[in-house]
């Protein structure tokens, strides 16, 4: 499916996004327990050299690492950030893939963020917030009451979701775009001669 180059650089590409994943940080205007790190560049940098479905394997690989390496959510916080990214990066992958263009890369970087703030809010309502609580052996309350710290609007799970983890990932989505766009430019010269 991949030739040999296109493998090691997935590999290279997963390794650095799984360092970055260690490299997180919280924003103020969130609840603490929402990080942001810059673990998605190398699997949209990836994406647009080598197309969508290494895109989804760099992300794959390097939630893969980082369970190895260790996991302090129980693989949730993995899953999570294997699925929103996937879901981020193939949206933004497949509008490149079919207009590479100044224009593709904006329209697909606003789809992508919009799609994986979506998918975020709604996988964090059903799935990881309450599998999260479970592993952390917390009531789902706990998280909903250090997000109303941060954020008055936030009285329940669904309030959560809506005024504190869809404008996240809605940020984290600008910050992974702007990010990428940066050094996707800066690496195609050398990533053309390797």
């Amino acid at each position: 499916m991949f030739a040999t180059s296109s493998m090691v650089k997935m590999a290279m590409l997963a390794a650095i996004g799984m360092i970055l994943m260690l490299l997180d940080f919280p924003l103020p205007i969130f609840p603490s327990f929402l990080q942001v790190d810059l673990s998605d560049v190398p699997a949209v940098i990836g994406a647009f050299s080598m197309g969508p479905a290494a895109g989804v394997m760099i992300e794959f690989l390097k939630n893969l690492l980082k369970l190895i390496v260790g996991s302090n959510t129980g693989g949730v916080g993995e899953l999570a950030n294997f699925l929103v990214g996937a879901g981020y990066v193939l949206i933004l992958a497949l509008i490149y893939q079919k207009w590479p263009s100044r224009a593709g890369v904006l329209w697909g970087s606003v789809l992508a963020t919009v799609g994986g703030a979506v998918l975020a809010g709604v996988l964090n309502f059903f799935i990881f917030v309450p599998a999260y609580a479970a592993v952390m052996g917390l009531p789902v309350e706990a998280f909903v009451e250090a997000a109303s710290k941060v954020n008055a609007a936030v009285v329940d799970l669904r309030t959560m979701v809506v005024f504190a983890i869809v404008p996240f990932n809605l940020v984290k989505g600008v910050i992974i775009a702007a990010a990428s766009l940066v050094l996707h430019r800066l690496l195609r010269p050398l990533w053309k001669r390797f």
